[in-house]
C-alpha cells in the first residue's frame, strides 16, 4: 500500500513523496468544492469524541471502508470522499500498532489541514491539504 520496507510505518513526511503534481492538482481542484463539508465533518467527529484524528478517504471509486460523506459528482467533485478514523485504520491493518504514534506525530492540526488518505491507481497514501481561508 504505501511504498516503505515496513508498509505498517508511515512515511515521515506530511505528504507522501510518491504523489505527483498532476495528482495533487487534480486534488486540490476537487477539494476546493468539498472543503467546508470535510472541515465542519472534522469539527463534528472531534466534538463528538469518536477521534482526535479523522481521516478523510479521497477516492474516485468505491472504496470499502470509511461512511460515505459526499459522492461523486454531487457537488460538481470528481472524487468520492468517505469518513474514517485512525482506529479504523489500525483496525484494517492499514496502520500498524507500532505507527500510531508516528501518524499522531505528523497528523497536521485539523482545524487547518484536512488529512485525507488518496487511492488512485497504484498510489495509495496519505496528504494533507490546508483548508482555504475565508
Amino acid at each position: 500500500m504505501i511504498h516503505h520496507s515496513n508498509e505498517n510505518t508511515l512515511l515521515d513526511d506530511a505528504n507522501s513523496p510518491e504523489i505527483n503534481k498532476k495528482l495533487m492538482g487534480e486534488i486540490s481542484g476537487d477539494f476546493v468544492l468539498v472543503a467546508d463539508h470535510l472541515k465542519e465533518a472534522s469539527y463534528q467527529i472531534r466534538k463528538r469524541g469518536f477521534s482526535e484524528y479523522p481521516i478523510f478517504i479521497l477516492a474516485r471509486n468505491e472504496v470499502p471502508v470509511g461512511q460515505l460523506l459526499i459522492g461523486k459528482n454531487e457537488l460538481a467533485n470528481q472524487w468520492h470522499y468517505k469518513a474514517s478514523l485512525l482506529d479504523e485504520f489500525v483496525q484494517l491493518n492499514f496502520i500498524g500498532p507500532e505507527s500510531v504514534d508516528l501518524f499522531k506525530e505528523n497528523y497536521k492540526n485539523p482545524d487547518e489541514y484536512c488529512c485525507l488518505f488518496v487511492i488512485q491507481g497504484d498510489f495509495a497514501g496519505f496528504v494533507y491539504v490546508p483548508y482555504p481561508e475565508d
